[in-house]
């Protein structure tokens, strides 16, 4: 496993094109990894390729990817790097393994921890309709979609401490809980996002309706709860909409920004 950053020049029209569609920049990533094909189809238990794109400042954006090997973003650094300073110890993104890392954690660690997600539940609006899959829109109810996965995902979130509680044990007035006084957990820079998932302008797949989905980032603390179970998250990713730059959790030691 290999955890890779590419600084994205924003600058260059070829980056402007990659940052206006989640299909174009899967496509991309998928591209620095010879041995895959267009058509492979993850395995359903097993590692997989993840990114994601933090935008750490207003012309600053950074890729992350977490993949079974190791890339070649030749390709990136032209399209979207400085390929004049580029150079073969310096090729315009860092690569570390990811396996030592992911070994190492044991039950107890506490870290800091980001994920940029598409928080989504089914509802039906007729007891005759079938479920439809429809976003979370509120934080308190994006907070609560995360929670509910935490214990299966080997972790769990830190809570705040009572005196740093805007209200007594995280409620509202009215009792109701709410989530985003409770822990040690924000949302921020939600997304909503429509694009075409075919990249051939004209083709039958590019006609269809666009893709729409709802993004946000989450920014939190968390404990580990089962090592086993949280390399599997960090390995396979959280959520859905993975091919389009969801489900990617880092981790960060305390006190630190990533």
């Amino acid at each position: 496993m290999f955890l890779t950053r590419f600084r994205v020049n924003t600058a260059r029209p070829g980056a402007r094109r990659l940052l206006s569609s989640p299909q174009v920049m899967h496509a991309a990533v998928m591209s620095s990894f010879p041995a895959l094909l267009p058509t492979d189809t993850p395995p359903p238990d097993g590692p997989r390729v993840l990114w994601r794109l933090d935008h750490t400042a207003r012309a600053e954006v950074m890729l992350y990817v977490v993949s079974p090997d190791e890339p070649d973003m030749t390709h990136l650094v032209e399209q979207a790097g400085w390929p004049a300073v580029a150079s073969r110890s310096a090729p315009g993104w860092e690569s570390r393994p990811y396996g030592p890392f992911l070994d190492r954690l044991t039950t107890g660690d506490r870290w800091a921890f980001r994920l940029t997600a598409n928080p989504v539940h089914h509802i039906r609006r007729k007891e005759d309709e079938p479920t439809k899959r429809t976003a979370h829109i509120t934080p308190v109810h994006q907070m609560g979609w995360l929670l509910k996965r935490q214990e299966q995902c080997g972790f769990r979130v830190l809570e705040k401490p009572d005196d740093r509680r805007l209200l007594p044990s995280g409620t509202t007035l009215t009792g109701q809980p709410h989530h985003g006084d409770r822990y040690e957990l924000t949302v921020h820079d939600r997304r909503a996002l429509s694009f075409d998932k075919s990249r051939a302008p004209g083709t039958a797949a590019a006609r269809k309706a666009p893709v729409s989905l709802v993004t946000v980032t989450f920014d939190g603390r968390l404990e580990v709860t089962d090592p086993e179970l949280l390399r599997r998250t960090l390995r396979q990713g959280l959520g859905k909409a993975k091919a389009y730059g969801c489900g990617l959790l880092t981790l960060a030691p305390l006190g630190t920004a990533e």
